[in-house]
Formats: C-alpha cells, sequence, structure tokens
C-alpha cells in the first residue's frame, strides 16, 4: 500500500508527463533551497524544500519506471510481429521503388489490372494503418530512450540539491535556540528508566508515568486530529497494527518502508519526551501531543531535538537511516516497481496511558 502520491502519479499513464512535471517540482525545490538561506524560519523553509525534492525525484522515478515497462512493452510487441513487421516493410518498399505505370499492368489484361486495382484500393488503407502504427511507435521508443537518457542531469541534480537541504536542515536545527519548553525532564530517571526497560512497550509505558513539572504552554487537543493526522513519512506500509511479520512476531503499530534519508516531521503540535537510541531499534523519537499520550517513532537515522522542547506541526523530527542514491542506484531500479528502493524502515506507534491503540483511526491513509 502506498501512501505518497506525488502529482497524482499513480494515476497517470503517460511516462514522459511524469518525468516533466517531476523535472518542474525539482526546478522549483532548487529555487526553494536558494530562498530558504534568506528565510526568517529556515528550519521550516528547509524541511517544505526537502519535502518537495523527496516527491519530486520520487515522481522523476515513477516516470523512468514507466518508460522502461511502456520501451520494453513496444521491444516484445516488434519481437512477436517481426515477420508482419518485415513483410509490410517489404510491400512498401516495394511499392515505392517500382514505377507507377508497372504497378498498372497485370498479365491477364485490363480486367485483370482493373481487379487488382479494386483489391489494392481495398488492401491500402489497411497497410497504411499498420505503418502508420509502427511509425508511432518507433517515435515513441525513441521519446522514451531520449527520456531516460536525458534525465541523468535531472536526477544528478535533484540528488544533490537534496542532500544540500538536508546538511542545511541538519545546521539550521543546531543554531535553533528560540524553541519553548514545557518541561524538563529529570535525566537520572530517564536513564534509570531506560537501564531497565527490556522493550520498547516497557519504555514507552513507563515513560508516560514520569512525573512532568510546568504544563504552562498549551497544546491543541490532541482528539480533535483524529482520522486526519498526516504520516511523519513518505513511505509504503509493510505491516499494519498487529499484523504478524515472517517470524510470526505482532507489533502494536504501524511499520512504513522509506527511501533512504527521508525526512520525519512531527503529526501534531508536541512535547518531545525522548529522543535517541533504544534497545534495537536505532533512534527513537516519543512525543507527547496531549496528557496521556504519546507518539513513537522507531527507527531513525538521526534525530533533532531535545527532551522537553515543544514542536509545531510539520517540524522536522530527524531522518531517516542510509546514504544519498547516487544516480547509478536510483536508474537501475526504476523499471522492476517493487518497491526494493525503500530500504529503510519506521515504527510508528501510538500510546493512550500505558496501552498501544491502533494508529489507522488517527492517521489519514486515504492516498494512492
Amino acid at each position: 500500500m502506498a501512501l505518497t502520491s506525488p502529482f497524482s502519479a499513480g494515476a497517470e499513464t503517460d511516462p514522459s508527463l511524469i518525468a516533466r512535471r517531476a523535472a518542474g517540482q525539482l526546478e522549483a525545490a532548487s529555487v526553494a533551497l536558494q530562498e530558504a538561506e534568506g528565510a526568517r524560519d529556515r528550519v521550516a523553509a528547509l524541511t517544505q524544500t526537502i519535502h518537495a525534492y523527496e516527491e519530486g525525484l520520487v515522481a522523476l522515478r515513477q516516470g523512468l519506471r514507466q518508460a522502461a515497462i511502456r520501451e520494453a512493452a513496444i521491444r516484445l510487441e516488434f519481437d512477436s510481429r517481426r515477420d508482419r513487421v518485415s513483410r509490410l516493410l517489404g510491400v512498401l518498399q516495394t511499392m515505392q521503388n517500382s514505377p507507377t505505370p508497372l504497378l498498372l499492368m497485370h498479365p491477364s489484361g485490363p480486367v485483370g489490372t482493373a481487379r487488382s486495382g479494386m483489391i489494392l484500393a481495398e488492401v491500402t488503407p489497411a497497410i497504411q494503418a499498420q505503418a502508420e502504427d509502427l511509425r508511432y511507435q518507433l517515435e515513441e521508443l525513441s521519446l522514451l530512450r531520449a527520456l531516460q537518457e536525458s534525465a541523468a542531469d535531472t536526477l544528478n541534480e535533484g540528488l544533490q540539491g537534496a542532500q544540500n537541504a538536508r546538511t542545511a536542515l541538519s545546521q539550521a536545527v543546531s543554531d535553533r535556540t528560540e524553541l519553548p519548553r514545557r518541561f524538563t525532564e529529570d535525566p537520572a530517571q530517564l536513564q534509570s528508566l531506560l537501564e531497565g526497560s527490556e522493550t520498547l512497550e516497557g519504555f514507552a509505558g513507563g515513560l508516560a508515568s514520569l512525573p512532568e513539572s510546568d504544563k504552562a504552554i498549551p497544546i491543541p487537543d490532541f482528539e480533535l486530529g483524529q482520522g486526519n493526522l498526516p504520516l511523519p513519512v513518505s513511505g509504503t506500509l509493510l505491516r499494519g497494527y498487529n499484523e504478524a511479520d515472517a517470524a510470526g512476531i505482532r507489533r502494536p503499530g504501524f511499520l512504513i518502508a522509506t527511501l533512504p534519508l527521508s525526512i520525519v516531521t512531527a503529526p501534531w503540535p508536541a512535547t518531545i519526551r525522548y529522543r535517541g537510541p533504544l534497545l534495537d531499534y536505532g533512534n527513537v523519537m516519543i512525543l507527547e501531543p496531549h496528557q496521556d499520550y504519546l507518539m513513537v517513532f522507531a527507527g531513525l537515522g538521526r534525530v533533532y531535538g531535545e527532551v522537553g522542547e515543544v514542536v509545531s506541526a510539520g517540524a522536522p523530527l530527524g531522518l531517516m537511516g542510509g546514504s544519498s542514491e547516487g544516480i547509478e542506484a536510483f536508474l537501475p531500479n526504476s523499471a522492476d516497481g517493487a518497491g526494493a528502493d525503500r530500504t529503510e524502515t519506521l515504527y510508528i506507534e501510538i500510546r493512550n496511558g500505558q496501552s498501544p491503540v491502533d494508529p489507522s483511526g488517527w492517521f489519514n491513509l486515504n492516498k494512492d
């Protein structure tokens, strides 16, 4: 199940149109990156720029995948019709090279000539139609090949621009000092809880029971967002709530497959209750969007912010792991369509008090 649909690319069938629209978004993202350098809130501007790059690159990959699939289909059709096409080309070439008077002569005289003319008059439109179809397919094949060859520069610029935006975002986050704090977690209590926890569920349950101090900063009622929360990352749903994996293990959350270095953002204004490595889950970000509620995001490669900070909806929480893809890794995967390029996974869980709840009741999953 795909959870992202840039340009509604999944609904498009024309690969050249998809690629052109994607290239346009990548160009717009490049302009946005330049403007973000002077923006008052560079973090927000860079976050939106990274989203634009990610969507543009995914859409361009979709266009190239469609182009490769269409090219393969045309070549298969050519192979299956090779004999017919050869005969057609032979007939057309013969007709083109033969003098017109010779075409009008027939061994049986004027009657035979008239009859052959009638037959030729009936056959010619069909031959012409096949010739036109062949010409259109050859032109389309040439266009698809040119599209794939010309994508290299666009891909290089888009991949480099996305990486530059991520680097700039990391610097902007580290330079930021004005974020409000709702409370300060006791480091000793947090460390004790971390050392005594054997599971993610145990840590999250213990974290919910820790006392809080200052609650002066208001946060919107989290329950108002039920059913409409955006997913924190663009990707593909691998496993749903309590769905067993290959080993038969069930977990009370979603598992989302993402591209390397995808940006992870806050779905709702919230307080950071924990950020950092936890057990074998990689980097974990735990947000408190409302009293008695926690949102858990596990599997990040890098996390932003500090415990106690209040982040707004859409604020960057971190980046997924992996390394920046080069064009060599990008193009070979464009034709398979199997999602093998989504090599990172983000685990998402929502808890109410000590109990997990089904995230599907909270997130808006109605996307292509």
